[in-house]
């Protein structure tokens, strides 16, 4: 008999016991930052932008050159020069001038505005006719108002992108410092599994996990290592978790975690270290196993391709993100429920879900069959002490894709 905890309990646990892992910090180039998470805060070291920009092609003015013109009363300025992409101006405005600017190029000293060219005109040389007022710093970029020095850019614990990498090259940083990834091991048991590569024979099935846990971890920032598939024989099953357990910061097993006659797992990981939780109060996911070994977060996964996936979700990949020092943010919508759905297990369980026309359709399968997971967008919880949800009801959807 399995001794269930409920999920909270099993979190809570997860938690306590390996909050205190986090990895180190290395350097990599910019371009190959993108989805990795800051080691360090990144301060910027200088202004950005590095001097008075325009954002339009027109004339910078004194503000109060312009004040009520109209295109009845226009202001007329003398044309005092021109300011030229990539090159530092030397023009100084004084009361009455004006000076032409391209987007982007900095403007003149002593300007404060920019008025937009289809509301001026050369009304004859060096004399420039302004038909629209405008106010002080309209138009232009201030020196420092995207970012000045020793400001924060992006704090430690944000996973970058490509917007982010952009801020970055605008400062000038080459190379950033990135929390290594962690390294997950991955071990598939089961005398009925096969490889993707080999042919089906009557009785095997084609291991589902290992390819599916991998690209989830992935996307969680880990590094994975596929150990491959090991039989349930209980020495070679001990061999690879001690081979494994060498050289990863987390180890994954799938398969055997059960209570049948060939399901050693939760024995050999309380021999090597020690079993912390044997059993969760969830559907589907019951027979989950949780331990450590050396001190490195071991999980028991069910050959259950749907049952493994949503204890991945929801124990292995909050702990990803721990280790690498960030929070998982989850994209969550209540909304109403398509149909009723029974639920009378006394575990909570999870539904997976189709979104359409704003509702939320439960997708009715048979227990692992992994389709179920490619046709649902995200799942609804319903809890352990709760006889079904009616139609119409509202529920919150937790969407798998970030």
């Amino acid at each position: 008999m399995l001794n269930v905890k409920t999920l909270a309990e099993v979190n809570r646990i997860i938690t306590k016991r390996f909050d205190g892992i986090r990895m180190g910090c290395e350097q990599v180039p910019l371009e190959n930052a993108l989805g990795r998470v800051l080691g360090k805060d990144i301060s910027a070291t200088e202004y950005v932008p590095d001097f008075n920009r325009s954002t339009v092609d027109g004339y910078a003015v004194i503000a109060a050159d312009v004040f009520g013109c109209s295109d009845a009363i226009p202001a007329l300025l003398a044309l005092s020069g021109e300011s030229k992409m990539g090159v530092h101006t030397g023009i100084r405005l004084e009361k009455g001038q004006c000076g032409y600017v391209p987007t982007g190029a900095e403007i003149p000293h002593g300007a404060d505005a920019v008025v937009m060219l289809e509301f001026a005109e050369e009304i004859e040389a060096g004399t420039i006719a302004i038909y629209r007022p405008c106010a002080p710093g309209t138009n232009l970029i201030y020196r420092g108002d995207d970012v000045k020095p020793g400001e924060i850019v992006i704090p430690a614990g944000h996973r970058l992108t490509a917007a982010e990498i952009g801020a970055l090259a605008a400062l000038g940083i080459a190379g950033v410092p990135v929390v290594r990834p962690p390294r997950v091991a991955l071990i598939s048991t089961g005398d009925e599994l096969v490889p993707l590569n080999e042919p089906l024979t009557m009785g095997k099935i084609r291991d589902v996990n290992a390819p599916m846990l991998v690209t989830a971890l992935r996307n969680a920032g880990g590094e994975t290592k596929s150990c491959g598939i090991i039989k349930d024989e209980e020495a070679a099953i001990r061999e690879g978790i001690q081979k494994a357990i060498q050289d990863c910061d987390l180890l994954i097993l799938t398969g055997g975690t059960s209570v049948g006659v060939k399901d050693t797992i939760s024995g050999i990981i309380e021999e090597l270290g020690e079993l912390i939780v044997h059993g969760i109060a969830v559907k589907p996911g019951k027979p989950t196993i949780l331990g450590a070994i050396q001190e490195k977060p071991v999980f028991g996964l069910p050959g259950n391709p749907v049952a493994a996936y949503f204890m991945f979700h929801m124990l292995v990949q909050p702990l990803l993100f721990s280790m690498q020092g960030t929070t998982l943010t989850e994209f969550k919508e209540i909304v109403p429920l398509a149909r009723s759905i029974s639920s009378n297990h006394g575990r909570e369980e999870f539904i997976p879900v189709r979104m359409k026309d704003g509702t939320a359709h439960p997708i009715a399968s048979k227990s692992g069959l992994i389709t179920t997971l490619s046709a649902a967008d995200g799942f609804i919880r319903v809890p352990r002490d709760c006889e079904g949800l009616k139609q119409g009801e509202a529920v919150e959807v937790t969407y798998f894709r970030r």
